[in-house]
């Protein structure tokens, strides 16, 4: 599976941006897809997840102002609002598969976004 992320950015606190997530290749064996993030000096942390039947689930620190969705095509969004200083980290794309029992897991390439206060 390949995944090319996009619409990172500038933003002021308070702002919104959308980050877009293009899957191809084998994606009939997804079983889920995330949106990670590491700031500098950080560990990258689990941001919001979607099973394959569209379950979600978010860290606490976003609950309320992101929102983890995905298309048919399998295109990964996560809606980003009331963006605060402390969401500026690059931003990575998940996809699991799940091909004979055994879990893969494939990464972006990242897309950057920061938060002005």
């Amino acid at each position: 599976v390949q995944l090319v992320e996009s619409g990172g950015g500038l933003v002021q606190a308070g702002g919104s941006l959308r980050l877009t997530c293009a899957a191809s290749g084998n994606i009939f064996s997804l079983n889920h897809m995330s949106w990670h993030r590491q700031a500098p000096g950080k560990q990258r942390e689990l941001v919001a997840l979607i099973t394959n039947v569209g379950s979600t689930n978010y860290v606490d620190s976003v609950k309320g102002r992101f929102t983890i969705s995905k298309d048919a095509k399998n295109t990964l969004y996560l809606q980003m609002n009331s963006l605060k200083p402390e969401d500026t980290a690059s931003y990575f794309c998940v996809a699991v598969t799940l091909r004979g029992g055994t879990y893969s897991s494939n990464w972006g390439q990242g897309t950057q976004v920061t938060v002005s206060s």
